[in-house]
C-alpha cells in the first residue's frame, strides 16, 4: 500500500484486524482513524479546522460496495488520478496498476470492497468537507485503505 501513497494527497493504511469476526463497522473504525490522521496532518489542518471524522455508523452509511473485479482499477484511480484535475497524475499509471493488482490479489477474490462513491448516480458521499475519494477492502482478517484528499 505504501507504493500507492502520495504525501499530502493519497493516504493509505493496511493491517490486520484484532477483533474476532470483523465486519463493516470494524472497517469503518479503521477509516475513521485514517480520517483523523488526515485532519491533523499539517498540509490539511488549516482546511479542516473544527473537523471531526464522521462516526462509525455515518461512515458505514456513506459506503457503497465495489465488485472485486473492479477494485484494482478503482484503486489505481484513487492513487494516481487527481480528483480535481484528472489530467494530473500523482503516480505513473503503470506503477499504480502494478501495486493495485498486487493489493487486490493479496486480499483475494472473496474480499469485500467499499467506496464512498455511488456509481449508480455518480455522487460521492463525502467523508470530509473537502474533495475525497476512498477505497477500502478486507478479506475478513486484513484491511487496506486508500484515501485521496483534494481542495479546489
Amino acid at each position: 500500500m505504501a507504493e500507492l501513497s502520495t504525501p499530502m494527497r493519497v493516504y493509505v493504511a493496511a493491517g490486520r484486524f484484532v477483533e474476532a469476526e470483523p465486519d463493516l463497522p470494524e472497517l469503518a473504525a479503521r477509516i475513521r482513524t485514517l480520517l483523523a490522521g488526515v485532519a491533523v496532518d499539517e498540509a490539511w489542518r488549516r482546511f479542516l479546522v473544527g473537523y471531526a471524522p464522521p462516526s462509525v455508523p455515518e461512515i458505514c452509511a456513506a459506503l457503497e460496495p465495489v465488485e472485486t473485479h473492479g477494485a484494482a482499477a478503482f484503486l489505481v484511480g484513487v492513487a494516481a488520478v487527481d480528483l480535481v484535475w484528472p489530467d494530473h497524475r500523482h503516480l505513473p499509471i503503470e506503477a499504480a496498476e502494478r501495486a493495485a493488482d498486487r493489493v487486490v490479489s493479496l486480499l483475494g477474490p472473496e474480499a469485500a470492497w467499499w467506496t464512498n462513491h455511488d456509481a449508480g448516480c455518480g455522487a460521492v458521499n463525502g467523508l470530509t468537507p473537502l474533495f475525497d475519494s476512498l477505497l477500502a477492502g478486507t478479506d475478513g482478517e486484513h484491511f487496506v485503505l486508500a484515501l485521496q484528499i483534494a481542495d479546489d
